[in-house]
């Protein structure tokens, strides 16, 4: 059984039908890219499995259960983190109390310690920084709070809208190989990404997504080679 599964599913903005009957699946452990042009509609997807936005129609199931019902806090505790588009940090509070507001699901004072350290190990910067204001930081030392923050509710699968948007080509391979590491620590990725190229190259597979619909799927490996994908998205 896969870990996610999305059937046939629907989102409507109004009488816009932003998401027209999408169907893809996240097996446990897999790094899935999702990628498009600008107003495919991949953050309405991910919008919508954690249950931020409505769905209008179809089923999403996540370890066997319907999420299309679930309010988002409870997704959160289910198991699941999203980390969203543009950051969303907490400007106003230090980095370490954004840290310990991604794990408000959990009660275990001796396991959350462990994941702060865990959090610190993968982000050294985060730990120099724990005292600053979180709006203070660079764009990609936000990306790494706000990933280390979703970290922190200690998820199964985690949801990444956009991470490398807005920073320098170097700092975006720095948070891909973060990415492929929470991945290697056994956590599953669902991977949204305007960079086809970074998110191919570390995906497992991949589903291109053209104005509500999925178009092409396959192993990564492959559709970074497809013709049609290098030239619609990697500028080939």
């Amino acid at each position: 059984m896969a870990m996610l599964e999305i059937k046939d599913l629907e989102v409507c903005y109004g009488v816009i039908r932003a998401i027209k009957g999408v169907s893809f699946e996240v097996n446990q452990g897999e790094v899935i890219a999702l990628i498009g042009a600008n107003g495919a509609g991949k953050t309405t997807i991910l919008h919508t499995i954690t249950g931020l936005i409505p769905a209008k129609s179809g089923s999403i199931l996540f370890e066997g259960k319907e999420l299309t019902k679930t309010p988002p806090h409870k997704i959160v505790s289910m198991g699941m983190a999203h980390v969203p588009e543009g950051r969303r940090v907490f400007a106003q509070l230090s980095v370490l109390e954004n840290l310990k507001l991604g794990a408000y699901t959990r009660k275990d004072k001796a396991e959350i310690a462990k994941s702060l350290q865990m959090v610190y190990e993968r982000f050294p910067r985060l730990e120099e920084r724990k005292n600053q204001v979180a709006g203070t930081l660079s764009g990609g030392e936000q990306q790494m709070l706000a990933m280390g923050r979703a970290l922190m509710s200690n998820p199964r699968i985690i949801l990444m809208d956009e991470p490398s948007m807005g920073l320098s080509p170097l700092l975006v391979s720095e948070i891909f190989d973060i990415i492929k590491v929470i991945s290697e620590g056994g956590t599953t990725v669902l991977l949204v990404e305007q960079n086809a190229k970074k998110a191919l190259s570390i995906a497992d597979r991949a589903y291109v997504l053209e104005t509500g619909n999925i178009t092409l799927s396959g192993k990564a490996s492959d559709l970074i080679n497809d013709d049609s994908v290098k030239k619609a998205y990697l500028g080939e």
